[in-house]
């Protein structure tokens, strides 16, 4: 799940509708840039180097898709990410149009030794699918989604979106767990976890992968799946993007119904405190076809606490459900009705980021206790100037069913995604906002542990070691056999031996 859209979709349902975004074919221009100068760029070890004129017009020229290069006019487009406040400028960017296009890509980074990025959606909210002076492989161009409707399968691009793969999926009355926000991208989800609206149903996103194609570092394409490589395709699945580039997922999916109940309802703030203690105690025990996500926000009007809603279970059993919710407190909003799935998966989707810089913190925990209420409640603060949100995503459910080991992402045992996040104007100075946030954040330390890769901003690496828990050591062991010059090293990075 990409949460800051949760967050986003939530304050937009509360106040007003947002625009679908879709970013990701903005930059499919062309042709390919001339090359008229060598370029200085940098390695990953931040070394500076020269790219020869030759040498670079040489990839251009094996390239079915776009070479971007500074002052191209698609260049500007392709290098942002959503966060407005990242603003990195690569020394070349590469939009591939097929698998040789990323081969060709990765032999020349690997070549060089030079910093590689690797952007799908741009949802990274580090930044880390972007860099300064280093190599954007720019997967918007590599989109396609074909659905084997017998076989219950998605074949799914590596650039594509999530809203690619729900507009395929669910025509056909089928579905897999795909995060809340359409112009995510399936790779970075996917990789790292993917919670989504049917994940406590279904599993998380990397629970129904069965396959994968992948470009190595060493340039070669392999496929990862339960009988091919399957230590690979162990490590794929939570590894993030150590291993290469992904140029197909092959999901799982699941027959559901399109019509579900989703919207959300609201109440007072002051009656922050006994909603989440409801949270707390019925969240354990709700069923796995519920996905009941909190959020906390200011509105214009003051602050509101929601509790956002996708039930996909028999609607007969529905209203129960909603009237043990409702009685969380006194709702001052509720929207929630009947509502085709694809279009909840879309009320996330931001109409322009480019206006906003933001800043998060996430974690997780297996329980909220009264403590950690009370560091919630007390702590928070809703200030002019800047979207202050306090989100949960509820966990258990399918995600828990599965062991620590399976896959390489470990934290089973999590009922909860806790995530802080603060939205300021681009132009305001954000230094303010952002010491604000770690203050209240250090209150919350306390009641949680590790944290979502996907959500990585400024942790150590030895907390980014740590978080893998027991399947750190077998992930170095991958990491020094498929990238043992750490090439791919802008993700939750696993350092290679010698490194």
């Amino acid at each position: 799940m990409n949460r800051r859209g949760f967050v986003r979709s939530s304050i937009a349902a509360a106040v007003t509708a947002s625009l679908p975004l879709d970013r990701a074919l903005s930059t499919i221009l062309g042709p390919s840039a001339t090359v008229d100068a060598d370029i200085n760029a940098f390695t990953g070890d931040g070394a500076e180097i020269t790219l020869k004129r030759a040498a670079v017009q040489e990839l251009g020229d094996s390239l079915r898709g776009n070479l971007l290069l500074p002052g191209h006019e698609a260049y500007e487009a392709a290098r942002h990410v959503i966060n407005a406040s990242i603003d990195k400028h690569p020394a070349l960017i590469v939009q591939p149009s097929g698998v040789t296009d990323i081969r060709n890509a990765v032999d020349f980074a690997r070549e060089s030794s030079l910093l590689t990025a690797v952007k799908c959606g741009g949802h990274s909210h580090s930044g880390k699918s972007t860099c300064n002076g280093g190599m954007m492989i720019d997967l918007s161009t590599f989109r396609s989604v074909h659905v084997d409707r017998k076989a219950k399968i998605a074949h799914v691009s590596g650039g594509s979106l999530l809203g690619d793969m729900d507009h395929e999926t669910m025509s056909l009355g089928l579905v897999t767990t795909a995060g809340t926000v359409s112009h995510t991208g399936v790779g970075g989800l996917t990789l790292g976890g993917g919670f989504g609206r049917v994940a406590r149903r279904f599993g998380l996103s990397l629970d129904n992968v069965r396959g994968f194609e992948i470009v190595t570092p060493d340039g070669r394409y392999r496929r990862a799946n339960a009988m091919e490589n399957p230590e690979l395709y162990w490590g794929l699945r939570g590894g993030g993007g150590n291993f290469g580039v992904v140029t197909s997922f092959e999901f799982q999916l699941h027959e559901m119904q399109r019509e579900v109940i989703g919207g959300m309802i609201g109440f007072p703030a002051e009656q922050a405190r006994q909603v989440l203690q409801f949270y707390a105690e019925y969240g354990p025990e709700a069923p796995d076809e519920l996905a009941l996500d909190m959020v906390m926000f200011n509105i214009p009007t003051g602050s509101i606490i929601t509790l956002a809603i996708c039930y996909s279970g028999e609607h007969k059993k529905a209203d129960a459900i909603l009237n043990k919710i409702r009685s969380a407190g006194t709702p001052v909003m509720d929207t929630v009705g009947a509502v085709d799935y694809v279009t909840l998966q879309k009320r996330g989707d931001v109409s322009d980021p480019r206006a906003i810089g933001s800043y998060t913190k996430s974690g997780f925990s297996t329980e909220l206790t009264p403590a950690f209420i009370d560091a919630i409640v007390s702590g928070y603060e809703a200030r002019e100037g800047r979207n202050t949100t306090f989100a949960f995503q509820q966990c258990g459910g399918a995600i828990s069913r599965v062991a620590s080991d399976a896959t390489a992402f470990p934290h089973r045992d999590i009922n909860y995604v806790p995530l802080l996040i603060i939205d300021w104007p681009i132009n305001a100075d954000a230094s303010e906002h952002i010491a604000w946030l770690r203050a209240y954040w250090k209150t919350i330390e306390p009641h949680i542990q590790g944290f979502y890769t996907n959500d990585l901003i400024d942790e150590t690496q030895e907390q980014v070691n740590r978080n893998y828990l027991g399947n750190y050591p077998r992930l170095k062991a991958l990491k020094n056999k498929y990238d043992p010059t750490n090439l791919f090293r802008l993700n939750a990075n696993v350092i290679p031996t010698g490194s």
